[in-house]
């Protein structure tokens, strides 16, 4: 393992973002992954677990503990069961699945971060997400001292997500495997309007798998939704606030918000949610409420292609963009009384 201390760990992160840990481990096995997580067990050391670190928001003081950086490797695919260590690069993973005529995460391709962090956040974006495709979660539990096999079951997975988000000092997640589907080089059945209406498809066609990845990464590039050193947009966590999911009461409310702010005739975006729920569009809501793409005029900004991703041009601070992100958060809850809820992970610092 690699040990360094008052490392920086801005670089570690999408945001280029926070201070530094008072002491980094990197670990390229299992078994040094889990050693580490012991030892700071043992001496009762706060512990930072960073994959990918494109979920991260982390404070400007940084991080007064150990700090460990998952690197593992390992790719494995037995016919359509695929198993990554935590440390692969998702967005390359998802490449090798589509390269193998494999259907199930295609539409999750140019997703930063890194596989471990999936099941997670129960990770999604255009139709589909990880737990329609997780078969299993493996893990180190740091409660029992045990390495455990989680089945899907078992992850509890929901919208953005999981077992291990909602308490997220027990697993540290080590390997997750997949159940893919073989269906002759086509994808699985697109189901996001957005991406069939590109493709000249209808929901629920499928088209070859290589046409699903890449008519996905030009529309995420198009909202600046894939890394790139060069483009500010990129410097962010993605989306940084969930979609709202509403009772049917709580949208009944919403809805007259929304005519009332924005005329009869206005209609919100609405998806069935469940029973007795439905999802709304946090891009709209802060679009609407006045957000609009490269709103703001300090070091931390709205995207100028996505009104859901918050920026660092290139000079912030984390409390920059936390300032921003509570601006955000007050105006769309005084224009229609949703609260916003951040999708990052947030080290040190909260909204």
């Amino acid at each position: 393992m690699l040990e360094l201390h008052d490392a920086p760990l801005a670089p570690l992160t999408t945001f280029r973002l926070g201070g530094p840990a008072a002491r980094l481990i990197t670990a390229t096995t299992d078994a040094e992954v889990v050693a580490a997580v012991r030892e700071a067990d043992a001496a009762g050391t706060p512990l930072l677990l960073i994959g990918g670190g494109s979920n991260l928001v982390i404070g400007d003081k940084g991080f007064a503990g150990t700090a460990l950086r998952i690197a593992t490797e390992g790719f494995s695919l037995d016919g359509t069961t695929l198993e990554l260590a935590a440390g692969e690069v998702w967005t390359d993973a998802v490449a090798r699945t589509v390269g193998a005529g494999l259907a199930g995460i295609e539409c999750l391709a140019g997703i930063p971060g890194s596989a471990g962090a999936t099941p997670i956040q129960n990770v999604g974006a255009y139709g589909q997400e990880v737990s329609s495709t997780i078969s299993e979660v493996i893990a180190y539990d740091r409660k029992t001292g045990e390495t455990v096999t989680l089945t899907n079951a078992e992850c509890a997975f929901s919208y953005r997500h999981s077992r291990f988000k909602g308490d997220p000092d027990r697993h540290v997640v080590l390997r997750v495997r997949f159940e893919l589907e073989d269906a002759n080089g086509l994808s699985a059945p697109v189901k996001y309007a957005e991406t069939a209406r590109t493709l000249g498809v209808e929901p629920g066609d499928r088209v070859p798998l290589a046409d699903a990845r890449e008519t996905v990464l030009k529309l995420r590039a198009g909202k600046g939704m894939v890394l790139d050193p060069e483009d500010h947009d990129t410097w962010s966590a993605g989306s940084f606030f969930t979609n709202p999911i509403l009772t049917d009461e709580a949208f009944a409310a919403f809805h007259a918000r929304v005519r009332e702010r924005l005329g009869a005739d206005a209609v919100p975006p609405a998806y069935p949610a469940g029973e007795g729920h439905t999802k709304t569009s946090a891009a709209w809501l802060i679009d609407k409420s006045g957000f609009t793409k490269g709103y703001g005029t300090g070091p931390a900004r709205i995207s100028t292609k996505h009104t859901l991703a918050l920026t660092n041009r290139g000079e912030a601070s984390t409390e920059d963009l936390l300032a921003l992100a509570r601006e955000v958060v007050a105006g769309v809850h005084d224009a229609f009384g949703i609260t916003l809820v951040n999708e990052p992970v947030t080290v040190g610092v909260s909204l």
